[in-house]
């Protein structure tokens, strides 16, 4: 009963979150050009304030070893190297290709990430997580950007590619967090602490806008991959990652943190870039909304089992 109730401590904030901002949606508190301006400011503002806190706050190299970043990025390559020679044997459209794979190995790391191994953790995981986060987001970015080019029929400019990875506002958040971690850069006590109250809003912020984002609209037609996705995706994959993470030592936090890395739901950012590539960007946002709405049970489940079995 102890794990039980540990558990559902950790995901039910997430959801619930997520069950008020589709309340706000529902009762118009929340509409489409508000959402759409509220995620801007998220994405542009809030998460690049919080990774930046977070990585400031913690001692890198103290609390994540190198071991665990090589392992984390190898994770990430191997899965997305498996996804490309497995995918096109069984599926034969480009539109959904590109869609498929990204669905499968880009997850809400960022979103659900931080706030997982807080809940399971407390203060203690978040220098792992938020540095694990720094270094994965620009690869799972720039491997978004090169998997949706294969597989489109508009490729883009490598070297624009490349300059819009850079300016991609998580990465400056994180890359400006670390130099001052790294450097050992003080702050003035007013700046930490404005920072710091900003960084506090983004999380339970964004998580209400994820609730008031999700709608469907023609499942029927792509519930074959729908499905298959989803499964994969929340069970499948975080199985075997976190299977081949035991093997490899890892306990604790640092498999919390690799676990939060491949567990969450679909990046809702998937949906913008499949609309940006001519992908099938309608299967791009369901696969968002299915995998957010089974995302905290599946979770559940996993931390219940970590849980139990004492990895946790």
């Amino acid at each position: 009963m102890e794990n039980l109730l540990f558990s559902l401590n950790v995901v039910s904030p997430i959801f619930l979150l997520m069950c008020v901002g589709a309340f706000l949606k529902k009762v118009k508190i929340f509409d489409d050009d508000f959402l759409v301006k509220a995620n801007s400011f998220v994405f542009k503002i809030l998460f690049p304030v919080l990774l930046f806190n977070n990585i400031y706050k913690s001692e890198i190299a103290e609390e994540v070893n190198v071991k665990l970043i090589i392992f984390a990025i190898g994770i990430v390559l191997v899965t997305i190297g498996i996804l490309f020679i497995i995918v096109p044997k069984f599926e034969k459209d480009n539109k959904n290709r590109g869609v498929i794979i990204q669905g499968l190995y880009r997850s809400n790391f960022v979103l659900f990430g931080v706030t997982l191994c807080t809940n399971i953790f407390g203060e203690s995981g978040l220098g792992v997580v938020t540095t694990i986060v720094a270094i994965i987001i620009p690869i799972y970015n720039f491997m978004a950007v090169i998997i949706l080019d294969v597989y489109s029929n508009d490729k883009s400019n490598l070297k624009k590619t490349v300059i819009s990875i850079m300016k991609n506002p998580l990465i400056i958040g994180s890359i400006l967090g670390i130099i001052a971690s790294a450097l050992k850069i003080k702050l003035p006590e007013f700046m930490e602490n404005t920072i710091s109250d900003i960084a506090k809003v983004a999380t339970p912020f964004a998580l209400m806008l994820l609730g008031g984002d999700i709608e469907i609209r023609n499942i029927r037609n792509n519930l074959k991959y729908v499905t298959v996705v989803v499964i994969g995706k929340l069970l499948v994959i975080p199985a075997l990652v976190s299977f081949v993470t035991v093997l490899f030592g890892f306990r604790g936090v640092e498999l919390g943190a690799i676990f939060s890395m491949v567990a969450p739901s679909v990046a809702v950012t998937s949906y913008t870039m499949a609309q940006q590539y001519d992908c099938n960007y309608e299967l791009a946002g369901q696969l968002v909304f299915v995998s957010t709405l089974v995302s905290p049970f599946s979770i559940f489940l996993f931390i219940y089992f970590f849980k139990t079995v004492g990895l946790f």
